[in-house]
């Protein structure tokens, strides 16, 4: 994108956008990679090569499963060759990290996490996973988040460290996993579904037509130049498009989303890499509730698809479904909670009892208890009906 000289740029409908301080360059180009490699998800390798570089580590990989068991990774081009070795050689079921990353609960909860999260130095760094595999392949520390981009999809970001060299991540650069993670959740968003829409196959183009979210591509100036089906028949209730424009007809969520997309088209550091938080639209007239979110983008990751050829910013729009728990990523953002205990409110809120939800969670129902009973003291309430009528007032199940 080269947003290392900004100017003042008028806007008529948008404002005028302001040049922030100086921020860090490195952030900044990694979380212009992430975003670029939303509608293009063959420009991952590159954005978690971006990733580690910020660390300046070896590697970095995304992992995901689904709730139906099936699973997929993306690693960045350094990490391929021990990708393949982890897989072919078995060592996916020989890998004590893994291991112990679940069975400490910190793959569940949501917070950045490291070597020293999961459990004994000595045990870990003595097993056959540590000296045979890592250790070949010039790894050995580890800094991980989980993510929710989709509320039936698992996945983790960890960025591999050579202890020979450094040492284990510091909470300072947990922090910064963390706020990168959030980046990647949103890029994710679509990105996921493009996968699933086997875009390798089908081009870019026909795999937007396909996927069940609103997508609308905006030019430099706000307008519309692309929408896919999903995304029009949200036209007319709860969105709009007015003289190219688009617009939110809900008056309570009209400022909130003309501000995301002005920050999304102008493009300042600070605001590009802030912790991205979506933008809530609840129809009155039709009981409609849409979660957007705006992926700023650079300049176009797919040659020949030139209904994005302008396109300098993308809206996801996505329908709450009725009769489903809530997004828990949303709920996260909502009511400020942790992802861990989103995934138990939103479970829970949806009027499953404790122990249905501990179990589709893969946990003990005694920790499910236990983050309930957090979530309820930090929302203010102290029984499940008021939690289901919460989340059915902000969020919808």
């Amino acid at each position: 994108m080269g947003y290392a000289s900004l100017e003042l740029v008028p806007d008529q409908d948008f404002g005028i956008c302001k040049v922030m301080p100086p921020f860090s360059s490195r952030l900044l180009q990694t979380v212009e990679a992430i975003y670029d490699a939303a509608p293009d998800p063959t420009q991952w390798p590159r954005a978690l090569a971006e990733i580690a570089g910020c660390f300046d580590d070896v590697g970095a990989i995304i992992q995901w499963r689904r709730d139906d068991d099936s699973f997929g990774a993306i690693a960045s081009d350094s990490l391929l060759e021990a990708q393949r070795d982890y897989v072919e050689q078995g060592w996916s079921r020989r890998d004590i990290k893994a291991v112990r990353s679940e069975q400490s609960g910190c793959l569940f909860s949501g917070e950045p996490f490291s070597d020293r999260h999961i459990g004994s130095e000595v045990e870990i760094q003595n097993s056959p996973f540590s000296t045979q595999f890592l250790a070949k392949h010039g790894l050995g520390w580890f800094g991980a988040v989980t993510v929710s981009p989709d509320p039936h999809i698992h996945v983790g970001l960890s960025i591999q460290r050579d202890f020979r060299t450094k040492p284990q991540y510091s909470d300072a650069e947990l922090e910064m996993l963390a706020l990168i993670g959030r980046h990647v959740e949103k890029s994710l968003r679509l990105s996921i579904r493009l996968l699933n829409a086997e875009l390798a196959n089908l081009g870019l183009g026909e795999a937007l037509t396909r996927i069940g979210i609103g997508v609308f591509a905006l030019d430099s100036m706000g307008r519309v130049v692309f929408s896919n089906p999903a995304a029009q028949r949200l036209v007319g209730d709860p969105l709009d498009v007015v003289d190219g424009h688009l617009r939110v007809l809900v008056s309570a969520a009209r400022s909130a989303f003309d501000d995301a997309i002005t920050r999304a088209l102008c493009g300042n550091p600070v605001d590009v890499t802030a912790e991205p938080r979506p933008v809530l639209v609840h129809s009155i007239a039709s009981g409609r509730r849409v979660v957007i979110y705006l992926l700023p983008i650079s300049v176009p990751t797919t040659p020949g698809e030139h209904f994005l050829t302008n396109a300098r910013a993308i809206v996801l729009a996505i329908e709450q479904k009725s009769g489903e728990p809530a997004d828990p990523a949303v709920v996260r953002d909502v009511l400020g909670l942790t992802l861990g205990e989103a995934r138990i409110a939103a479970l829970v809120g949806s009027g499953l009892p404790p122990r249905e939800a501990a179990e589709r969670l893969g946990i003990a129902e005694e920790t499910a208890r236990s983050v309930l009973k957090r979530v309820f003291g930090k929302v203010g309430i102290s029984r499940q009906s008021e939690l289901v009528a919460l989340l059915s007032k902000l969020v919808l199940r």
